[in-house]
């Protein structure tokens, strides 16, 4: 694919995980995703937790969607950046907001967030070296 061309064509930091790597962790990390957003989606359609609880879960999810198509689609690093840091900080929002009611769902946000604050550190290192 041609998108994917040109992203293997930028300069990336000698750390930068091979490509190869990306669709295993993924498909990890959406299987913990869909659990425990799922989870949460329950608990507010039961109305057992509040929509501001549930809000940052559903930004969250959006922001991820919107990075492919940024990343590759736009082929924008600097739009990429900032979908990522929104990712990061609605990750952190849904781990805070969701504790106090099921500590497992944060919990069990760790590995993505793991994923995500490398992924933004990459994700800002490639945007300047690239800019």
């Amino acid at each position: 694919m041609e998108t994917y061309s040109w992203y293997a064509q930028l300069s990336k930091p000698s750390w930068s995980p091979p490509s190869w790597l990306f669709g295993p962790v993924w498909t990890m990390l959406y299987l913990l995703i869909a659990i425990s957003f799922g989870r949460v989606l329950y608990l507010f359609l039961k109305k057992k937790i509040k929509f501001a609880t549930a809000l940052p879960f559903a930004l969250n999810m959006i922001f991820n969607i919107a990075f492919t198509p940024l990343q590759f689609g736009l082929q924008s690093n600097i739009f990429a950046m900032i979908d990522i840091f929104l990712v990061l900080g609605t990750l952190i929002w849904a781990m805070k907001a969701i504790y106090s009611h099921e500590r497992w769902i944060a919990y069990a946000q760790i590995p993505y967030l793991l994923w995500v604050s490398f992924a933004t550190v990459l994700q800002v290192v490639i945007t300047v070296m690239n800019y």
